[in-house]
């Protein structure tokens, strides 16, 4: 089986290795280098350009009948949502998005539970950006462009989640930082949401907080779901008790895990039994809500912090 990887970032390069480990026939190719015919030939693509480039490489694997793998997230507004859609729908049956932490098993024990008493949740997740990977400069990377970049977009796993949890929630407003020197960028930023059944959430995501930080927090009224992903502790309490979930994780498992089921749907096989499985054609709620909160970000101030 012979897989393009469209992206030779830190992203692209870790899905290469994996399709590699899995025992595809992975092809690396770099964003400069990227024709449409280096296409031709492949059973499968993975998409892992900049957020804001990801149409052309989606239609023309589309075009060519070409399963993809597309990295989080799909689009970066409402507008290129719906072309980015409509180019990957003959493929999107036999398609995914790269929305890993639905395999993490923390999550995938919230996506077990009986969850239709929360009255209120919230998901978090910092790091300082500049601690994130030796020889990372953010001034030179995806992240720091005003078109799909900033920490909205960038850590859009937490909504991802929300969606997940909560069918049905909405965004009511979003607050964000910015920073002078990146004009257009979010450095930090507060999405409200409004759930189905009256739930009220709150998703934050920075590029600043010292050490990494990454929460959930579930209030119902028969338990509250304590998850703490960085320390990798999981309290469940109720009026009786409360206990520690036992799940460990190995962070790559999740991009395995992932990834094999895209090489099952690529050769037509049975996928795995996770909760959510992000077919492309089954995530349209959540990209809709991470492009939503994006074209609704209001900036209401300015980070100080030096972002080389």
């Amino acid at each position: 089986m012979r897989i393009a990887v469209i992206g030779a970032g830190s992203i692209g390069r870790r899905h290469h290795g994996n399709l590699r480990e899995l025992g595809a026939e992975a092809v690396l190719v770099p964003w400069r280098d990227y024709a449409p015919e280096r296409l031709d030939g492949c059973d499968g693509v993975v998409v892992a350009t900049a957020s804001d480039v990801r149409l052309g490489p989606v239609s023309d694997a589309a075009a060519r009948r070409l399963p993809v793998f597309v990295e989080k997230p799909l689009a970066p507004s409402i507008a290129e949502l719906e072309r980015v859609t409509q180019a990957a729908a003959p493929v999107a049956e036999r398609s995914m998005l790269g929305l890993m932490m639905r395999y993490h098993p923390a999550f995938r024990a919230l996506a077990r539970a009986e969850l239709g008493d929360v009255f209120r949740f919230s998901f978090e997740i910092g790091h300082d950006v500049t601690q994130w990977r030796p020889g990372w400069v953010f001034s030179e990377s995806y992240a720091a462009r005003a078109d799909g970049g900033g920490v909205l977009l960038d850590l859009c796993h937490e909504l991802d989640m929300a969606a997940c949890l909560f069918p049905g929630v909405r965004v009511a407003r979003v607050e964000s930082l910015g920073h002078q020197n990146y004009p257009g960028v979010d450095v930090a930023s507060r999405v409200t949401l409004e759930g189905p059944r009256g739930a009220l959430g709150e998703v934050s995501m920075d590029y600043l907080t010292p050490k990494l930080h990454r929460r959930a927090t579930l209030h119902g009224v028969a338990r509250m779901h304590d998850f703490d992903f960085a320390a990798q502790r999981y309290v469940v309490s109720d009026p009786e008790d409360a206990r520690d979930l036992d799940l460990p994780l190995e962070r790559n498992a999740m991009f395995l895990d992932i990834m094999r089921d895209f090489l099952c749907l690529v050769a037509g096989r049975p996928v795995s039994d996770v909760e959510h499985l992000p077919r492309l054609d089954r995530v349209g709620e959540s990209v809709a809500l991470v492009a939503q909160a994006h074209d609704r970000r209001v900036f209401v101030g300015e980070v100080e912090k030096e972002l080389p």
